[in-house]
């Protein structure tokens, strides 16, 4: 981002967490904000030997690379999709599927077998869900917004969920999204017989994705699916938000007070005017209801309630008498 390229990376990184979490409290109820502001995204990455000397010309190394050749040589989008969630997987299974890869070029459905059956027992572990479930009540409102068709709020919820996912999550989520995508086409290879390709994915990656007990099944595959079919949306910054982290950049960048121009707020700035008033109306309001209660209250007895209209005269004689009018006086008498 051109505004930004003043600023320290860590006052940008900061603004796009801060603004990514305001946006998503406009849309999304939520009844704790811990997850939010603990729950930063590391800057990690996906290991890459390529960056590690000490790796190039291990054995692991040189099955990897056998693994991307065989997939740029195949032309077909299910095996380069595949063999992308691969760089995701232990050492030792990678090692397994490149020996054990089929070599003819007819023996395609060969590979494609041994690749899902794969991945698909990798994911099936016990492990936690790609969508972390301290973000648990964030997946409930966008599980609300699908099932009420609000199908636009609930892409931009997941657009900014995901943004504050740590980057290796969120690139191994898209990845694995992007696999099933490709093998959810009814006119791919066969996943199962006795089920279509769409529900097989979803059948053998939910758990992967996002598993609470407290979240219902119906909402958790409607979740899956809606992830599914949007999964080369979900992973973009929405509109919104890359206006709010501009605009405060900008402000940042030009010494002015960014809170007080820009993004969203939760309060209302008031001058001290306007604070006095509010707080004066706020109160009588609020005795004018405790006064309604005591009077209109069956239960007290009439001594009882004689003695509170008594105490209460004596603190806020005004209210009183703007409730009670001309026979203010007999009232507690």
């Amino acid at each position: 981002m051109k505004i930004g390229s003043s600023l320290p990376q860590k006052v940008i990184n900061e603004v796009w967490h801060e603004q990514t979490i305001l946006r998503l409290l406009q849309l999304v109820e939520l009844p704790l904000l811990d997850v939010l502001l603990d729950g930063r995204g590391s800057a990690s990455h996906p290991k890459s030997v390529d960056s590690d000397p000490d790796l190039l010309f291990t054995s692991n190394y040189l099955d990897r690379e056998i693994l991307k050749a065989f997939s740029d040589s195949q032309a077909d989008d299910w095996l380069s999709a595949a063999v992308d969630c691969l760089e995701f997987l232990p050492d030792q299974t990678v090692v397994d599927v490149s020996r054990n890869l089929p070599t003819c070029p007819e023996e395609t459905e060969k590979c494609k077998r041994l690749l899902y059956d794969t991945v698909v027992k990798y994911y099936n572990q016990n492990r936690e869900p790609l969508l972390r479930n301290h973000f648990f009540d964030i997946h409930t409102g966008i599980t609300e917004f699908l099932v009420n068709g609000k199908l636009e709020q609930a892409l931009e919820a997941i657009q900014l969920s995901l943004k504050l996912l740590d980057s290796r999550s969120r690139e191994e989520l898209r990845r694995l999204l992007c696999f099933m995508a490709v093998a959810a086409v009814p006119t791919e290879f066969r996943l199962q017989k006795d089920i279509e390709n769409r529900m097989a994915v979803k059948r053998a990656f939910t758990k992967a994705i996002v598993c609470h007990k407290s979240l219902a099944k119906g909402k958790v595959d409607l979740l899956v699916l809606f992830l599914l079919d949007n999964q080369k949306d979900v992973f973009k910054i929405p509109g919104v938000l890359h206006k709010l982290v501009s605009d405060k950049l900008a402000y940042i960048l030009h010494g002015r007070d960014p809170d007080l121009d820009t993004g969203y707020t939760f309060c209302q700035r008031l001058s001290s005017q306007e604070c006095s008033s509010t707080v004066q109306k706020t109160t009588k309001d609020e005795l004018w209801t405790l006064l309604r209660t005591i009077h209109e209250n069956p239960k007290l007895s009439t001594k009882e309630k004689k003695r509170l209209l008594g105490q209460f005269y004596k603190s806020h004689p005004d209210v009183f008498i703007q409730y009670f009018g001309d026979c203010a006086h007999t009232v507690y008498t």
